[in-house]
């Protein structure tokens, strides 16, 4: 979408917005929509921003509805327990509109079962489903279960839509190249190697240490920040002590100090220096590390864009 575009739809609306208090991410929502009319598309797909139900983007009645996995994220407007949020996500979720499930656990997958049948839904599980292996240019081992979720949605949409083997065969080799898609498990240098993912939650960093672990370098160095609404007693226990931490802030309103994020890391034996930027941060981590070490930077995608 053009400069141009956006400011004259934000100046078309401008009155609307400040009288109903949008936020940032209404107007966008509303924004897209209505980019989407205007050009006709064929099929769009749309991500929540938050939760669910009450997310602005659960105006639409879809084709089909995806919910990938659950986890402890948001929690402060989502619920503090899985159940709690697994029936937030499970608010996309329509009369007679087909749902499938990427991943689930026995707790959660009662509540979307129960959801679909009182909307009439006929409901996928993609993880439980024989699903042909396609390979892909996404590199990151969380894209297993990804890659899962997208071939049983298009055996969904296949009713509808038609979708050949070497059209997903063509488009998960090319998921880069086609959507200029950026931040996830993307090497950055090769000497030293370094890597940036934008994992966020204990479900998400736990994939991305661990591939990160299989890795071998001489030390690793961990360029990390993140958000202020991050339960870090959940996430920080994952990152390794052995590790050389560079703590940094976001820059955005929402970024959480450097110094409070080190304070509490020391108190999970993760130990660094204070920057104040994130670009400083990496800088210092490409002086101090050798061609046969591996840096990684992470904790937030706003950390990630900064770099990339």
């Amino acid at each position: 979408i053009s400069k141009n575009a956006v400011i004259g739809f934000v100046k078309k609306h401008r009155a609307f917005f400040e009288t109903h208090n949008l936020s940032f991410f209404e107007m966008t929502v509303g924004m897209a929509f209505e980019y989407f009319s205007k050009k006709n598309v064929d099929i769009a797909f749309i991500e929540v921003g938050l939760g669910g139900r009450l997310d602005s983007t659960n105006i639409i009645t879809p084709e089909l509805s995806i919910i990938t996995n659950i986890g402890l994220d948001h929690t402060k407007f989502l619920g503090n327990s899985i159940a709690a949020i697994a029936k937030e996500k499970a608010g996309i979720i329509k009369p007679n509109i087909p749902v499938v499930i990427g991943e689930c656990t026995e707790g959660t997958s009662t509540i979307f079962k129960s959801i679909a049948a009182e909307n009439n839904s006929e409901i996928y599980f993609s993880e439980r489903a024989e699903l042909p292996h396609y390979p892909s240019d996404l590199k990151g081992d969380y894209q297993e279960y990804n890659k899962r979720t997208v071939v049983q949605a298009i055996n969904v949409l296949e009713k509808q839509w038609k979708i050949s083997k070497i059209h997903i065969k063509a488009g998960l080799n090319n998921t880069i190249k086609n959507t200029g898609l950026l931040g996830r498990w993307q090497k950055l240098e090769c000497k030293p190697l370094t890597l940036c993912d934008t994992a966020h939650n204990k479900e998400g960093l736990t994939l991305v240490l661990n591939q990160l672990q299989k890795l071998k370098f001489e030390q690793l160095h961990i360029v990390l920040g993140v958000v202020n609404d991050k339960d870090l007693d959940r996430i920080l226990p994952l990152f390794p002590t052995t590790a050389k931490y560079y703590f940094c802030k976001p820059n955005v309103p929402r970024g959480l100090d450097p110094s409070i994020l080190k304070s509490i890391a020391e108190t999970f034996n993760l130990y660094g220096e204070i920057y104040d930027s994130v670009v400083n941060a990496y800088n210092t981590a490409k002086d101090y590390a050798t061609e046969k070490d591996t840096i990684f930077i992470g904790g937030s995608t706003f950390v990630v864009a900064e770099i990339i």
